[in-house]
């Protein structure tokens, strides 16, 4: 790609996450970890992925900027047709975004299913250990 298509694709990239083109100069410890983040996700992008992958996306964010990240998560997948991902420990993330829950536990998945039957109605025991755990 010519150089002046590269830094458009990369603007291109920075608006597709709300990233305003300007962070682009500075360095990443400059960015709030807001701004990483969309930054990490814009990056994963770039390839035109079918999956992304998101491992604990909101995990070090403040509870304002968690939304705003899985608020642009969703959008993605609205918008681009993506499957999104979302390795995570945090219940309260699984209950805003997942439309399917995989529970896994010592490397072996032991429960699957649509997010609103796995988290109202959990048939194994240790997703109910989780759920109850959690409140």
């Amino acid at each position: 790609m010519p150089r002046a298509g590269r830094a458009q694709r990369i603007r291109s990239l920075a608006a597709d996450v709300s990233l305003d083109a300007a962070l682009l100069e500075r360095r990443p410890r400059e960015l709030s970890g807001g701004q990483r983040q969309r930054l990490a996700i814009a990056r994963a992008l770039a390839s035109e992925p079918d999956v992304l992958v998101a491992d604990e996306p909101v995990s070090a964010l403040d509870a304002a900027v968690r939304g705003t990240i899985l608020d642009l998560l969703d959008r993605l997948r609205r918008e681009r047709g993506l499957a999104v991902l979302v390795v995570t420990h945090d219940l309260e993330v699984v209950r805003r975004i997942a439309d399917t829950v995989a529970v896994m536990r010592s490397g072996e998945l032991v429960e699957q299913g649509p997010a609103a039957r796995v988290l109202l109605e959990p048939r194994h025991a240790f997703t109910r250990e989780l759920l109850a755990a959690a409140t």
